[in-house]
């Protein structure tokens, strides 16, 4: 089997995802899909024509982000017309799984030169919602499907991150420690300049600056400020869920008879809603021989994995464990972990079920701190566990991530 390699990530900053409020707010989602398009094209001085495809992760794939993204950002970008592209959901591990797929085409002979990456406007869905919600048109959940609801109840994301908390004896204090400590990391990161090398300032067409900067991180937070924050799910717990009456709390409780669900997250330790995209380029050994480019890093393993789709977010561990495995890799063999900061109880499991050293997991903070665009945070995620290693000078990341559903894309990567 071929090795695929990465030659380059980048990513915009990640603009507050509120509508008109969030710098990036007013931009087509294609624009900042071409930002990291046209950056990975001029900063390894591409031939667009050999890109073989562009495979991209966008969630909510309706309206501006309708359309095959990754087809269309490229001839945003002004790649050549035989550059493919295609566009993929995977909910929150569209943009990780994006990659596995390039690397996957590479690895198998098929593609030589793929980019993958996603982009996601939290602000234009929020509109989208309440656009929805103004036109008296309900959301509801799996698609309208209750015989699929009546199989596998699946509940609000946030019931579910307390659930888990209830289960694994998680408390609203652990939760709220994680949170500081990820703005506390995110904080230093920003004032040593470490996710300068990734970061593609975004400008309008004539050049003018957009964003330059992450708008997301609140560096003043304090442990008092986060204990004062009310619980934000816990007008879910006996909302109903669906036309049938039945409540998000009623849908966990059936399948975890007896459990009380403690409201614990909150907007200050659940991800930050915002925009973005990123993008990573990868490559064979055959091409990075011919055309001399410089390899970051190799993909190790990749795997992905289902789990319990009413908890919904408990895949990252046994992700974790299958693709470690897949590697012939221990836990102690990886010098860095970036697992998704969906909600804090998510990152906090993952440390106590796997054992994890602290100081080796999310390091510069997470999307609590920095915010979660749901189809570019995969992406986001292995760039900057990749600049970590170059700046640390260390071997070994793994990265995973959950997804609605209940499910958890996972990769290894190797510093070259």
């Amino acid at each position: 089997m071929a090795d695929a390699y990465i030659i380059d990530a980048v990513r915009t900053p990640r603009g507050t995802g509120k509508p008109g409020k969030g710098a990036l707010s007013h931009m087509h989602p294609q624009h900042l899909a071409a930002t990291v398009l046209k950056a990975l094209a001029a900063r390894n001085n591409l031939n667009t024509a050999d890109v073989d495809d562009v495979i991209w992760g966008t969630s909510a794939q309706f309206g501006l982000q309708g359309g095959d993204m990754g087809r269309m950002a490229a001839l945003d970008a002004g790649y050549d017309v035989k550059v493919s592209g295609v566009t993929l959901d995977r909910f929150c591990g569209s943009g990780l799984t994006a990659t596995n797929f390039a690397a996957a085409e590479i690895m198998s002979g098929m593609e030589d030169l793929v980019i993958a990456g996603g982009t996601e406007m939290m602000s234009y869905i929020t509109q989208h919602g309440i656009d929805q919600a103004a036109a008296g048109i309900k959301r509801g959940s799996l698609g309208g499907n209750p015989r699929l609801q009546a199989r596998h109840p699946q509940t609000n994301q946030g019931v579910a991150a307390d659930a888990i908390a209830a289960l694994a004896g998680i408390t609203r204090e652990d939760v709220d420690a994680y949170a500081l400590e990820s703005q506390r990391r995110a904080a230093i990161a920003i004032a040593e300049g470490r996710f300068a090398k990734s970061i593609v300032p975004v400008v309008d067409d004539e050049g003018k600056l957009i964003l330059g900067h992450d708008e997301h991180p609140r560096p003043e937070t304090t442990a008092e400020g986060l204990a004062a924050l009310k619980p934000a799910f816990a007008k879910f717990l006996d909302a109903p869920a669906d036309e049938s009456g039945t409540t998000f709390g009623e849908l966990v409780t059936k399948r975890h008879p007896g459990l009380t669900i403690v409201p614990i997250h909150h907007a200050g330790n659940s991800s930050g809603v915002v925009d973005g995209a990123a993008a990573l380029l990868l490559a064979s050994g055959d091409y990075v021989k011919k055309h001399g480019l410089k390899p970051r890093a190799r993909i190790v393993a990749t795997a992905n994995i289902g789990d319990d789709p009413t908890l919904m977010l408990n895949a990252p561990v046994p992700a974790a464990r299958k693709v470690l495995a897949r590697a012939g890799l221990t836990v102690a063999d990886i010098d860095l972990f970036e697992v998704n900061e969906a909600f804090a109880v998510v990152v906090e499991k993952f440390i106590r079920d796997l054992g994890i050293d602290r100081e080796k997991i999310n390091v510069n903070g997470g999307a609590i701190a920095l915010g979660h665009p749901i189809g570019a945070t995969g992406a986001v995620l292995i760039g900057t566990a990749l600049d970590e290693l170059e700046r640390r000078n260390l071997k070994r990341a793994l990265i995973t991530m959950c997804a609605a559903g209940g499910m958890g894309p996972a990769i290894i990567i190797e510093r070259v």
